[in-house]
């Protein structure tokens, strides 16, 4: 017997039909004799029509409202997957953020868990019962409901697994589990059967959209195992693993310890809309890049990669970095103001839109060397110039022009012995 918490995503609850097959994930690991608690996320779409509907009330709402009205989306979906399990003969009950409890700071809109009380969740399961929590959601020391922001069910589900002490939580979305690069842009990609936290955190981090950071950070901290795979994968098939065995398909997320055979390189990510500014000439002083970059954290901009070089005498220096392309116009406008106050001393600023940041990951990295260089001649063979080049301990990020951005995620992919086998 095992301990799940299945997390279903708005895609996978979009409409009854398709709670009622999420449901029947729900009973096949409930007929196995496992004890399951679900999360849900609002049907795909509601989301956006609540947050629309807050803004036509009110550009200046209060925040507290926005939660208590955004909030329901999840709460319909709980309700309405409760019922569907229990039509199906599964004990089962909707419970709301604050109802289980989670407990969250106060920042709404944004809010971060702080604390989350299993006594309820593990009664209920203990005794045979389906618990339908409300992804995205918590309640404050106020007592008012809180929403978690971007990812938040996905959080949820994590921080629930990690306090009913779940033997893993599954993540059930439109895709079956997460691939060495978007299929869609090349072809000859192919799931993983595992991946190691670290990879996963760098991969969603750096454009793959199959979990949020938030979620995985929290799964790195607790130690929780995750698995992507698909709603969509018939519920009454036979259970057999990536590599052919019988096992849970997917993709399991975990601690690079559990994977035998690590791969030099993972996966290869893509993020477009990459814009690049360099300063020019910038006066060269203790504080400088604090400076710099504090201008731009004051308008909440978020800054990526970073190269500066200092000019031959040490008196100046050319800093660049890259922001995405939504965020130029108002980056440039801090820098200025900046200059104009007399926080920062600087000759010119320059900047362009539409780059691409293409990456290689693995934890293999950690104990190769050349995986930068051959990163490079991979890309020169291809004729693709870069433009800003930026590692860690287990990635390598370049910034090249967005024209070349699909060729080269192709080119690297099979440099690397990415591709599946036969393609």
């Amino acid at each position: 017997m095992a301990r799940i918490v299945m997390k279903f995503g708005g895609t996978s609850v979009a409409t009854v039909e398709r709670i009622r097959q999420a449901a029947r994930h729900v009973k096949r690991e409930v007929d196995a004799g496992n004890q399951v608690t679900v999360v849900v996320s609002a049907m795909s779409g509601k989301t956006n029509e609540l947050v629309g509907w807050v803004n036509e009330s009110s550009k200046l709402h209060d925040a507290r409202e926005y939660d208590a009205v955004v909030a329901s989306g999840e709460q319909v979906t709980a309700g309405l997957m409760a019922i569907v399990l229990s039509e199906m003969g599964i004990e089962s009950r909707s419970f709301q953020g604050w109802q289980v409890p989670i407990r969250t700071d106060d920042a709404h809109g944004a809010a971060r868990i702080v604390e989350i009380d299993p006594t309820e969740l593990d009664k209920r399961m203990t005794e045979g019962w389906v618990p339908v929590v409300t992804g995205f959601q918590g309640i404050a020391p106020s007592g008012r409901i809180t929403t978690l922001g971007r990812g938040g069910s996905d959080t949820s589900a994590v921080a629930i697994a990690a306090a009913v002490s779940a033997d893993r939580c599954d993540i059930y979305t439109d895709v079956d589990g997460v691939y060495t690069t978007d299929p869609r842009i090349d072809p000859k990609a192919r799931r993983l059967n595992r991946i190691a936290f670290e990879e996963m955190l760098e991969m969603a981090s750096l454009g793959a959209k199959v979990l949020m950071i938030r979620s995985v950070e929290m799964a790195m901290a607790y130690k929780v195992r995750l698995v992507v795979r698909s709603t969509f994968d018939d519920p009454d098939a036979p259970q057999i693993a990536p590599d052919g065995t019988p096992g849970v398909p997917g993709t399991l997320v975990c601690d690079e310890d559990e994977i035998m055979e690590k791969q030099i390189v993972s996966g290869v990510t893509l993020a477009k809309a990459e814009a690049k500014i360099t300063l020019r000439d910038v006066k060269d002083k203790p504080g400088v890049a604090a400076a710099v970059f504090g201008a731009l954290a004051d308008e909440s901009i978020v800054v990526d990669m970073i190269v500066q070089n200092i000019s031959d005498d040490g008196s100046v220096t050319d800093i660049t970095f890259t922001v995405p392309d939504s965020e130029y116009d108002k980056s440039v406008k801090a820098l200025e103001a900046a200059r104009a106050s007399g926080i920062i001393e600087y000759q010119r600023v320059t900047g362009s839109k539409g780059g691409a940041k293409v990456s290689v990951v693995g934890v293999g990295m950690r104990n190769h060397a050349g995986v930068a260089a051959s990163m490079f001649k991979a890309l020169a063979d291809k004729g693709i110039n870069i433009q800003l080049i930026t590692t860690s301990e287990i990635k390598t990020s370049v910034l090249i022009d967005d024209e070349y951005a699909e060729l080269a995620v192709r080119a690297l992919h099979t440099y690397y012995g990415l591709d599946k086998p036969g393609a």
